[in-house]
C-alpha cells in the first residue's frame, strides 16, 4: 500500500510561518483536490450507477466511517431528507462509536473489525442494500471489517479512500482511491482527503438524487420546507417555473406543501 496520507508535508518549520503564509500554502494544497478527484470520476460512475438501480428498487444506502471520515458520511446522509425530501433511513450514516462520536471522538472505537457489521444489523442491512465504507487511510478495521461482512451477505460494497492499494480497496467490490498526497500538517486527514471525501460525497448522493428524480430542470422540488428561507425560494421556484404572481405561488406552497407538488397542481388546474 502506498501511506501517502501519512508522509511528510511538503512543508516545513510551519509555526515560523506568518498567518498569510500559512493561509496561502493550505490553499495551494486544496488546488490539488479537485484534480485528484476528476482522476477517478468513471471509478465513481461506476459506483453510482449500482446506488441507483439499488434504491431504484426500493434499496437503502449505507456510509460507515470512523472519525473525520464517518462524521462526512453522517453529513452527507442527513442533508438528503431535506434537501430532496427523501424520509429518514434511505440513506443512512453509521460512525465508529456511535452518534456521540460526531461531537467527540470515542478511543480506539475504529480498532473492532466486528462492530461495524453490528452497528449496521441494528438497521436490518440486507442485500437489497449497499454500503459505502470512508477511510481515508484505507487501513481502518471497523470499516473494513463492515465491508467484508456486507460481502459475506450479499450486498455490494464500495468505499472512499485516499491511499493506493489499501486493504479496503481490496475488500470493496467498487473501490474510490483518490490520492491527494501529503498533507499540509503531516497525517491530518481531516485537511486534503477529507475534503476529497466530502466531494465525492456530494457527487455520488447529488448524482443519485438526480437520477432517482428529485430535480427538476436544475431545482430541488421535493426539498422540505422547513424554513422561512427555502419556503421563500420554493415561492420563487414555483413563480419561475409557472409564471404566476408571488401572491398565488405563495398560495400554491402552502396549500400543496412542496413545489413538486405545486407546480403538478397549478398544471392540473390548468388543463
Amino acid at each position: 500500500m502506498q501511506n501517502t496520507t501519512e508522509s511528510t508535508s511538503n512543508y516545513n518549520e510551519l509555526e515560523h510561518m506568518t498567518v498569510a503564509e500559512l493561509l496561502g500554502n493550505i490553499n495551494k494544497e486544496d488546488q490539488t483536490v479537485p484534480q485528484a478527484v476528476a482522476k477517478v470520476i468513471p471509478k465513481i460512475e461506476g459506483l453510482v450507477i449500482q446506488i441507483v438501480a439499488k434504491m431504484s428498487e426500493g434499496g437503502r444506502l449505507f456510509y460507515i466511517g470512523a472519525g473525520t471520515s464517518g462524521r462526512l458520511g453522517v453529513v452527507d446522509a442527513s442533508e438528503i431528507p431535506p434537501t430532496y425530501g427523501l424520509p429518514h433511513g434511505h440513506v443512512v450514516g453509521v460512525i465508529a462509536g456511535g452518534d456521540g462520536a460526531i461531537r467527540k471522538s470515542v478511543e480506539h472505537a475504529e480498532d473492532d473489525p466486528n462492530q461495524a457489521w453490528q452497528d449496521l444489523l441494528a438497521y436490518d442491512i440486507s442485500d437489497k442494500d449497499l454500503l459505502i465504507g470512508i477511510a481515508a487511510s484505507g487501513r481502518t478495521p471497523y470499516v473494513i471489517g463492515g465491508l467484508a461482512k456486507a460481502n459475506e451477505a450479499g450486498l455490494v460494497t464500495g468505499c472512499i479512500t485516499c491511499n493506493q492499494g489499501s486493504k479496503l480497496a481490496e475488500t470493496a467490490q467498487y473501490p474510490i482511491e483518490v490520492v491527494v498526497g501529503p498533507e499540509f500538517v503531516t497525517g491530518s486527514t481531516r485537511m486534503k482527503a477529507g475534503t476529497a471525501q466530502k466531494l465525492v460525497l456530494n457527487m455520488i448522493s447529488t448524482t443519485v438524487m438526480i437520477q432517482l428524480g428529485h430535480v427538476q430542470g436544475n431545482k430541488m422540488v421535493d426539498m422540505q420546507l422547513s424554513n422561512e428561507k427555502l419556503i421563500d425560494r420554493a415561492i420563487r421556484m414555483v413563480i419561475e417555473e409557472t409564471g404566476v404572481s408571488r401572491e398565488k405561488a405563495q398560495q400554491l406552497v402552502e396549500s400543496q406543501g412542496s413545489v413538486r407538488k405545486a407546480i403538478d397542481h397549478h398544471k392540473s388546474s390548468d388543463a
